[in-house]
């Protein structure tokens, strides 16, 4: 049986709209006809070989949809439940070694990357990745909440974001960035946005911040607990320089390049601290699930049919987006 999906043949390369063979389960998956997916920065980055997927590939690290058939070892997942899939896949032992750490070890992998994602017709997952659909959400936002929220998640606790802290987020407009700026804010802290658009900043103020600083300033004047980064180089010093003294650093991703320097002498006599985070673990997911049933603001920046991704895929790798872009999978 074959179904419809966007393929990459080749890596760097791009996407084709086509036929391919519908996956089957191994004993410990599920197989979902997918409602909702949504776009990430992975969806290009495979496309330039960082990373290199198995070929040939379908991307989509987001998925929301129904389950339509079940592996021979799966228990507690039925056909037709209404469900969400973790994109952050440890194997069994790594959950078993590190606990909350398991995105540390060394099998993890994001779903949609080193696996065939939901930009389909169906779309495969382990049946431990796949939590039940939280309610009272739409489809859209069930889509739009996984990786870019399980991530910001983590990264604001790692942080040890508490009530009151002033949180700087670099660069609003990402899913991760407006997550950020929605768990802070949810927590009780105060945040502040920077963007180089006006309109951004607009949204991010209705959004809730405080204040919205430009990013292209060369001073943004703003002395934070903690500074959400995931823009990278174009504006890393500038984001150590809005820490107050103690303050936490922490940075998933580089949007704008791999590489970053650092003022030694301000990094040691302010004493600040530099954080790592990627993604989040099972019990992670579990905790930003909960937060989504109770309410937690997420933000769609549009939603189109799953044949507009190429027009979609063009506004994200543009910067043009302002939250997540969400995909509608046809009805039949």
């Amino acid at each position: 049986m074959e179904m419809d999906a966007w393929i990459l043949d080749e890596s760097p390369g791009r996407y084709r709209w086509g036929t391919i063979e519908v996956p089957e389960p191994a004993a410990d998956e599920v197989r979902i006809r997918v409602v909702a997916s949504a776009l990430n920065h992975m969806d290009l980055w495979v496309t330039r070989g960082m990373p290199k997927p198995p070929i040939p590939h379908v991307p989509g690290c987001d998925v929301a949809g129904v389950v339509e058939s079940v592996g021979s070892a799966v228990t507690g997942v039925a056909v037709g439940d209404e469900v969400v899939v973790n994109p952050g896949v440890s194997p069994v032992e790594d959950i078993v070694a590190y606990g909350n750490d398991s995105p540390m070890g060394p099998g993890f992998h994001i779903y949609g990357e080193h696996t065939w994602g939901g930009h389909a017709t169906y779309a495969v997952a382990p049946a431990r990745n796949v939590v039940p659909r939280p309610a009272g959400r739409t489809w859209e936002e069930c889509a739009a909440y996984p990786l870019a929220t399980l991530t910001a998640y983590r990264m604001l606790k790692r942080a040890r974001l508490a009530a009151g802290q002033t949180v700087l987020v670099v660069g609003i407009g990402s899913g991760v960035s407006a997550a950020a700026l929605a768990i802070a804010k949810h927590v009780g802290a105060e945040v502040i946005a920077t963007s180089r658009s006006e309109a951004k900043r607009d949204a991010a103020l209705a959004m809730g911040a405080v204040a919205a600083v430009d990013s292209s300033d060369d001073r943004w004047g703003v002395q934070a607990d903690i500074v959400v980064e995931s823009v990278g180089p174009a504006t890393f010093d500038k984001s150590l320089r809005s820490l107050k003294a103690g303050g936490r650093l922490v940075v998933c991703g580089g949007t704008s390049g791999t590489e970053a320097s650092i003022n030694l002498p301000r990094l040691f006599f302010k004493q600040y601290e530099i954080i790592g985070s990627s993604m989040g673990s099972y019990q992670e997911f579990a905790e930003v699930t909960r937060l989504m049933a109770g309410g937690l603001d997420v933000h769609i920046d549009q939603v189109v049919d799953l044949a507009d991704y190429p027009a979609a895929l063009a506004r994200l790798e543009a910067g043009e987006q302002l939250g997540k872009i969400i995909l509608r999978h046809p009805t039949a």
